[in-house]
């Protein structure tokens, strides 16, 4: 089984970067495609980025676009989410979990890990 855990996260200022990870025991997820998710209080998991098994393609909620990067290591059975121009509004609990599928916006996993906050001060 994957088990998957989170971190990189803080607490920063408008504007400013963070890079999160999230590394895989268990197995590798060297097959799989994989995905960030974040979630509020009070509010549903949503899909924030994706990238192919292979690493050559990826995919990106239109709220991020443009200001976040997938991306991933293999070797070192790790994916990462560099933040820039960060905003009050993706602070969140960020996970990670393989994809259903390439172009689901479902995780494939049921079992998450713990997260990583994220706080963005104004």
């Amino acid at each position: 089984q994957v088990q998957l855990v989170e971190s990189g996260g803080g607490l920063v200022q408008a504007g400013g970067s963070l890079r999160l990870s999230c590394a895989a025991s268990g197995r590798t997820f060297s097959g799989y495609n994989m995905g960030w998710f974040r979630q509020v209080p009070g509010k549903e998991r949503e899909f924030v980025a994706g990238i192919l098994w292979t690493g050559g393609l990826t995919d990106y909620s239109d709220s991020v676009k443009g200001r976040f990067t997938i991306s991933r290591d293999n070797a070192k059975n790790t994916v990462y989410l560099q933040m820039s121009s960060l905003k009050p509004e993706d602070t969140a609990v960020y996970y990670c979990n393989a994809l259903r599928s390439w172009g689901s916006h479902e995780a494939k996993f049921a079992s998450w890990g713990q997260g990583t906050q994220v706080t963005v001060s104004s």
